[in-house]
């Protein structure tokens, strides 16, 4: 497996072609994600060469379905996956082990295995983490450009569900991250509980 080389390809591809309006699933995400998950694995035990090297490949590619469609990236990604990686040394059982930590990013995601647990919480990495506002932000952004949500009460309610449902797949990110998501959450419901009524909008 020649990673440098698949790493410069995808994220010159990443860099050129994502839509500028992807103001959070853009190169700085897929970036972050390989991070986390390289900051996940040895604290989970994970050390074997091979193993970092497919956790790596599977974080840069795992988002690159955004070249071309939102919804369903993932497929399209692993579609990009088996495409371009044998060009760079990789097997077809790597490259299927690469494709399923992609497709397990999918939400609602179903990790079968511990490497795509790993790259399951490091996707979500910023829950959590002191910059979860700022990146939150970013999101919100996003979606309100493709009309997926329509306004700020919408957005918080999103939040709320989402973080009410999200779940740890390692016991790593549990440690690191369970509590302070908890505060945040907890932050989102306050927000929620005192948002005026729209019949009486303005509460004294």
């Amino acid at each position: 497996m020649d990673f440098q080389a698949a790493e410069t390809f995808i994220v010159d591809e990443l860099r050129r072609g994502l839509s500028p309006t992807l103001y959070y699933h853009g190169l700085h995400h897929t970036l972050d994600v390989m991070q986390v998950a390289m900051e996940l694995a040895p604290a989970e035990g994970v050390t074997d060469p091979e193993d970092l090297t497919l956790l790596r490949t599977a974080a840069l590619y795992h988002d690159a379905g955004f070249l071309y469609t939102y919804e369903g990236h993932e497929a399209r990604g692993s579609e990009l996956a088996r495409a371009t990686l044998p060009r760079f040394g990789y097997s077809p059982g790597q490259i299927e082990q690469i494709c399923a930590m992609i497709m397990a990013t999918k939400y609602p995601p179903e990790p079968a295995t511990h490497l795509a647990q790993i790259l399951c919480d490091a996707d979500l990495g910023y829950l959590g983490r002191p910059d979860f506002e700022a990146i939150s932000a970013t999101l919100f952004r996003e979606l309100m450009a493709r009309q997926l949500i329509t306004d700020e009460h919408a957005w918080f309610q999103l939040q709320a569900r989402f973080l009410t449902h999200h779940q740890y797949w390692t016991a790593t990110a549990a440690a690191r991250r369970a509590a302070s998501k908890q505060a945040q959450l907890d932050h989102i419901l306050a927000v929620l509980a005192a948002w005026p009524d729209p019949g009486n909008p303005i509460k004294t």
